[in-house]
């Protein structure tokens, strides 16, 4: 895998800085995700166009329900003999939201991307506080697919809601992980620091000269829009003839008529099923057409992806059909001269500045005892294995206990180490954090772990478990790493792209 290297400052955060020795092998591996301007804005536009419909089209991060882990053997009290610490969270002023009196941390979100078979997906995570303000906590398996390569379009939304990104886009620029993760899918390392661009949000569009357009490195189009003659007229005079801002072409159109109108020619229209039955019969415009009544034999993926005016029906065979209906009308065909211009329009993207500054970061602990007491957050979403589904994946929810006294080993996965929560969430939740001390108030807390793995400890097929790695030195070196990755706006004050 190609590995990116980023400059270290020589100064390290007064609360997360490590003496390594120098022959001492790393524990972190650095990915670049998408750390180019235009790369970056190209993920976030992937996302935010047409209203946010690739991100309702999402779907959670999905794993087999086939064979569901166990927690299956104890590890010591914890398995790390180095010295506890903790980052101090920063906040922003709280807003109102309240759920069954557990107020929801502003830095909650999902993250997206596309995996490497082109699907949609998503996950949990959080805004995290660090040197520059930059950083996102998730699990492992929601950055890389299978510890190997990253997911590509990787993005995190704070505050996300129904397709909305009320705080804006932050791209995701760098990814630091587990080196056991990245080299050989050791669970025991699902977690991720991700370091962000600067959020950002589309603020509409607007009209520029073809000479501007061409300059525009952000999202852009041009439209070929029908004008009058006059306007034809005008534009030929201005330019000295035909350019690309004006043109003519001729073009046949069709005019409906009656049905006695000479050389008349027969048109169809396809529409849906109820408006076909409550259109007229006969020799008239608009009236049915059963002859031209086709009936369409799909398979039943194509059957359920099927979007258009057609009819589905599944017949009594257990046969997936579609059936289209036309209504006729009588039309004369002329050639007229039709008049065009080009109108060319550029998207315009408003920084939103750091990460950070805009909803907070939570706190980091790392080496702290077991039997915490800990706030999980998280996107439930995925039925449980027996296909209950109690969550619907719109909004944060939420566990409150304590973590296992003890660290548990994990059937199916390679997992030696994790600490456990005994909660009902299903995947989506993943990445979600474990929050140490969550101050209510201020929705702020200390990330002491991130939703790894879902267990059935009963064997009911119901999940009763969550599990994270341990965060101990081990993590806070890849925290320490991550905290020094610089990122920037991608956008300028114009809503240009910046290069």
């Amino acid at each position: 895998m190609k590995r990116l290297l980023i400059p270290l400052a020589v100064a390290g955060l007064s609360a997360a800085t490590f003496a390594i020795p120098a022959n001492a092998e790393p524990h972190w591996a650095t990915d670049p995700l998408a750390p180019k301007p235009a790369d970056a804005y190209s993920s976030a536009n992937f996302w935010l166009d047409a209203n946010g419909a690739a991100l309702r089209k999402a779907t959670q991060y999905y794993w087999d329900f086939k064979n569901v882990p166990k927690l299956v053997g104890t590890q010591g009290n914890s398995p790390d003999d180095g010295k506890p610490g903790m980052t101090a969270p920063t906040g922003t002023v709280a807003t109102a939201t309240k759920v069954r009196n557990v107020n929801l941390p502003k830095t909650i979100g999902k993250v997206f991307f596309l995996d490497q078979a082109g699907r949609y997906r998503w996950c949990s995570a959080t805004s995290i506080q660090s040197r520059h303000r930059n950083l996102v906590v998730t699990a492992g398996h929601c950055v890389y697919e299978k510890g190997k390569d990253v997911y590509r379009k990787w993005v995190f939304v704070p505050g996300y809601y129904k397709g909305r990104a009320p705080w804006g886009v932050y791209v995701g620029a760098y990814a630091f992980t587990a080196y056991d993760l990245d080299t050989y899918d050791d669970y025991d390392g699902d977690y991720a620091f991700v370091a962000v661009h600067n959020g950002f949000s589309l603020a509409g569009s607007k009209q520029v000269s073809k000479a501007e357009y061409d300059k525009w490195l952000g999202d852009k189009w041009a439209q070929d829009v029908q004008i009058t003659q006059a306007e034809y007229t005008k534009c030929v005079d201005l330019h000295g003839g035909e350019t690309a801002d004006c043109w003519a072409k001729l073009a046949t159109t069709s005019d409906v008529v009656g049905p006695e109108y000479p050389d008349k020619k027969r048109a169809f229209k396809e529409v849906s099923k109820e408006v076909y039955d409550k259109s007229p019969t006969g020799n008239v415009n608009g009236a049915q057409e059963p002859a031209k009544t086709v009936i369409d034999h799909v398979t039943k993926s194509e059957y359920e992806s099927y979007k258009g005016l057609g009819y589905r029906k599944i017949d009594a065979q257990g046969n997936y059909t579609i059936t289209h209906y036309f209504l006729g009308y009588w039309v004369k065909e002329s050639t007229k001269t039709l008049y065009y211009k080009t109108v060319f329009s550029v998207g315009i993207a408003k920084d939103l500045g750091r990460l950070g500054d805009v909803v907070g970061g939570q706190g980091f602990a790392w080496n702290q005892p077991m039997g915490q007491n800990v706030t999980v957050f998280g996107y439930a979403s995925a039925p449980h294995p027996d296909g209950n589904k109690p969550y619907t994946g719109l909004t944060p929810k939420y566990c409150i206990g304590k973590t296992g006294t003890k660290t548990y080993q994990v059937n199916t996965f390679k997992v030696e180490t994790h600490q456990v929560l005994k909660c009902s969430m299903t995947p989506g939740a993943d990445g979600g954090p474990w929050l140490m001390r969550y101050d209510n108030n201020k929705r702020t807390g200390y990330v002491n772990g991130v939703t790894s793995v879902f267990h059935d400890q009963d064997g009911n097929d119901r999940i009763d478990y969550i599990s994270s790695a341990y965060f101990d030195s081990e993590v806070a070196d890849v925290y320490n790493k991550a905290s020094y990755a610089e990122t920037k706006g991608i956008v300028g004050p114009k809503g240009e792209l910046l290069k």
